[in-house]
């Protein structure tokens, strides 16, 4: 498969979804997409992204939770 944004060649991978709305955050791992070689480009077939929605939704339960550091760039002058 073709990259949609390079042309580059792309090769199924499991990655990490993440994803942000209105100060809410979540990470999805194990995720199948087509990754370009080229450019990094993840693409997900239309039903991993209906299954991606749901957890948008909070349709599932986390298996974990993490405790991350946020750090301001205009601060750090």
């Amino acid at each position: 498969m073709k990259c949609v944004f390079c042309g580059g060649e792309t090769k199924q991978m499991l990655v990490t979804f993440s994803y942000e709305e209105e100060n809410r955050y979540f990470l999805v791992e194990h995720v199948p997409a087509e990754v370009c070689e080229r450019c990094g480009e993840k693409t997900y077939s239309p039903d991993v992204t209906d299954e991606l929605l749901k957890f948008a939704k909070d349709k599932f339960k986390p298996v974990k939770k993490l405790e991350v550091p946020v750090f301001d760039f205009a601060e750090s002058s």
